[in-house]
């Protein structure tokens, strides 16, 4: 019988002292296993981790992510790798922010093409054949720079023909300026034409910044100058703007996995100045505030390894799991069904974890965390490997008093069937399984419906057959629990995250109202005092 202990525990018990040591002492075994597991392939794996569940985060204010990533940047001046990552972005997401930049310093690309006959043909070549198509960027500014100061600059130009053409005469025919040799004639702009380089068509022809994707890297290094050699105001302006507009979740993920780990100690300290959890909350609705006051109660422990570890148990549950099932974690594994089987040798009832629970009130938050997030991760261990069939996901449900509602995914391939037909109830009082449907009027009718579920039956099977689906998750164990409201669909391959989830989640609600109650009884008993 595998419990969930979702019931109110008994906290009139006495804690039952030699059990409750047994318990910690495997569970510390089960860190140090699963610590193992996640160091098998070196750090990296639990920093993405770690990283992916910040970015999850959604208490970050716009304000507050502008202040936390300033504040990194700033402090890197000799590690230019975030700042590089940063721009890329910016190049990608809003490109023009990157030319507004340029506009005012548009004579600085006079490097930019000076000796490159690539980038002067990939940015000036584009002109119009006359077939409705405009001048490209580059060379419309070219066009309308040479028109407009002709009396300066005309001679510059170089033609591929005998003899060049006249303004009046490409007035009137702009698709001679296909006959331009670009290169000499940029070439000649570059030694003697320096108005152009600084003239309003120029200017504009960069604005959009849609001329950074022909060198990323040049831009990104002269942006990084004018932000730690220039302290640009105008630059970090626009980096403070950028990140301000961006999604959390975004700049986290491109940005985090690229730090040293020194440097995301770091920025998990001026992560944890921002938020401020409320440790005595009682209702833990979601993972990230427990991942909250983890980063509170391990700032400024020097290492991130216990963040790594308590983030690996309580938000990639499912990551560990595949860990575990590896080819090369026999030995990991055999140790993790050792200690399961001495856990599960510890007598069990509904309110076994009680003497546990009332133990850990001697404990700190973190550590608390830390072994029911163990004990969770154990129980979602036992689950994917006991429960394989329908009737025993059921048997779990009825044990635990989880009302569940068992419901074909696939009903909607019958037309004629009403989705209540297709639908059970559960009432754990009852102990009863009822199962509804309507009644079919004529002999017709019932010749139908019996021609539908064979031919729904095939499609089913059909279905798992060829996308290499369990069948018994497919057809007809597919269930709605009163652990989430009945808004999802569970198939049996993902009831033993889920259960994992809302097994922790109701067990760190429980303790931590169970803590602030007390703290409210002890703080009355010494106001009286």
């Amino acid at each position: 019988m595998v419990y969930l202990f979702l019931s109110e525990p008994n906290w009139i018990d006495e804690v039952d002292s030699e059990s409750t040591k047994m318990r910690i002492s495997l569970l510390n075994q089960l860190e140090s296993v699963l610590w193992s597991l996640m160091m098998s392939g070196g750090r990296s794996e639990a920093r993405l981790w770690l990283c992916n569940t910040i970015a999850e985060m959604s208490s970050i204010t716009p304000h507050h992510q502008r202040e936390l990533f300033v504040k990194l940047l700033r402090s890197m001046r000799q590690k230019q790798g975030l700042a590089s990552q940063l721009l890329l972005l910016m190049f990608e997401k809003s490109p023009q922010k990157g030319g507004f930049i340029l506009v005012k310093r548009s004579y600085v690309l006079e490097k930019f093409f000076e000796g490159n006959p690539r980038r002067i043909s990939q940015w000036f070549s584009s002109f119009s054949s006359g077939s409705g198509l405009e001048h490209g960027k580059g060379a419309k500014a070219l066009s309308q720079f040479a028109f407009i100061n002709r009396d300066i600059c005309w001679e510059e130009l170089e033609w591929k023909g005998k003899h060049g053409q006249s303004p009046a005469m490409v007035a009137t025919k702009p698709h001679y300026f296909l006959d331009l040799d670009i290169q000499r004639t940029v070439e000649n702009f570059l030694e003697n034409v320096p108005e152009f380089w600084s003239s309003n068509e120029f200017a504009e022809s960069i604005r959009d910044g849609e001329i950074l994707f022909i060198d990323r890297q040049f831009f990104v290094q002269y942006f990084v100058d004018l932000m730690y050699k220039e302290d640009s105001k105008d630059m970090w302006e626009v980096i403070n703007e950028f990140i301000m507009e961006q999604p959390f979740s975004s700049l986290s993920r491109h940005l985090l996995i690229t730090l040293e780990e020194l440097d995301l100690c770091y920025f998990l300290e001026l992560l944890c100045k921002l938020l401020k959890p409320k440790k005595e909350s009682t209702s833990f609705d979601r993972g990230s505030h427990l991942f909250e006051i983890i980063l509170s109660e391990c700032s400024g422990c020097g290492s991130i390894d216990q963040i790594l570890l308590l983030n690996a148990i309580i938000t990639q549950g499912r990551q560990l799991l595949r860990l575990s099932r590896d080819e090369e974690a026999k030995e990991e594994q055999a140790k993790i069904n050792d200690i399961l089987s001495k856990i599960s040798a510890i007598p069990s009832s509904i309110n076994s974890l009680t003497p546990f629970f009332k133990n850990c009130f001697k404990m700190k938050n973190v550590e608390v965390i830390k072994y029911l997030g163990l004990q969770c991760w154990l129980l979602y261990y036992r689950l994917s490997q006991e429960c394989q069939t329908p009737q025993s996901w059921e048997s779990l449900f009825v044990e635990n008093e989880i009302h569940y509602r068992k419901s074909d995914k696939y009903a909607l391939l019958d037309l004629d069937r009403s989705s209540d037909e297709s639908i059970f109830y559960f009432d754990y009082r009852e102990s009863a399984v009822v199962k509804h449907r309507k009644r079919q009027k004529g002999k017709s009718k019932r010749r139908k419906k019996e021609h539908d579920d064979i031919y729904d039956d095939e499609l089913l099977d059909f279905d798992a057959k060829n996308h290499g689906l369990d069948v018994q998750s497919t057809t007809g164990s597919c269930w709605l629990l009163s652990t989430d409201g009945y808004s999802t669909s569970w198939t049996s391959a993902d009831l033993p995250e889920h259960l994992y989830k809302h097994c922790l989640l109701k067990w760190m609600t429980c303790f931590f109202a169970k803590r602030v109650e007390g703290c409210f009884k002890e703080s009355a008993t010494n106001d009286e005092k």
